[in-house]
């Protein structure tokens, strides 16, 4: 299977080929940057397609991060991952973040929890926990930095993701301190073209993966009045 796996949802602008017969990437690129990713993903996609030396008619499948995240750079992957999906006439497949930080770790031992946070700024992460097996305990959310400790407290847990720093500042002194803190401020790009290669088929169009509203609202009473 080969497939090529875009991310801009966080501070990276990152894409990559893997081709899952024989067990390799073929081709990676990723460019730390929080916003400007709608100008580079495009050259960067054609770059790492052309090193891969594959065409996007023999891809099998695009993967895609839909966050959570920024705002815009989760528009700007999606929308591109979509319209190269729509143009080869393949699927795309969209892949939590959250489950793109904690992926490494879960695969290099699966029987100890894994809490993945973002910094969502305003004194909040977003959230998932993960238990033995990469199972769900704690559903992608919002939520405070005293809430997120709450749900990630337990013995010998590992920290990953943007948010790490916030979530173990406020770790409680009677719980072990987690194993790992890994505070990427992306996802590894290897590991979205992982993900997306072991996803289930036949999935819905990717569509943003938000958890809030956006800071930015309409300002209605600066509406002028209809005529």
């Amino acid at each position: 299977m080969l497939v090529l796996a875009i991310d801009t949802a966080l501070a990276a602008c990152s894409a990559a080929v893997l081709d899952t017969g024989q067990g390799a990437m073929l081709a990676s690129e990723s460019t730390p940057m929080a916003r400007g990713q709608a100008e580079l993903l495009m050259p960067m996609i054609a770059r790492v397609m052309d090193r891969a030396g594959v065409d996007f008619a023999q891809l099998d499948r695009i993967a895609v991060t839909t966050g959570p995240g920024s705002f815009t750079g989760l528009r700007v992957g999606i929308a591109a991952a979509r319209g190269l999906a729509l143009a080869a006439g393949k699927p795309a497949i969209g892949l939590s973040t959250l489950a793109a930080f904690a992926a490494p770790h879960i695969a290099a031992d699966d029987s100890v929890p894994v809490v993945a946070a973002i910094d969502a700024r305003h004194a909040q992460v977003y959230l998932q926990v993960f238990g033995p097996g990469g199972r769900t305990l704690v559903s992608p959310r919002i939520a405070t930095q005293r809430e997120a400790v709450r749900a990630a407290a337990m013995e010998r847990a590992r920290v990953v993701g943007s948010g790490a720093e916030l979530v173990v500042a406020a770790w409680p002194n009677n719980i072990e301190p987690p194993l790992v803190v890994d505070t990427a401020a992306a996802p590894d790009i290897d590991w979205v073209a992982r993900l997306g290669a072991a996803a289930a088929e036949g999935q819905a169009p990717p569509k943003p993966l938000y958890l809030r509203a956006p800071d930015a609202q309409p300002q209605d009473a600066a509406q002028l009045p209809r005529r």
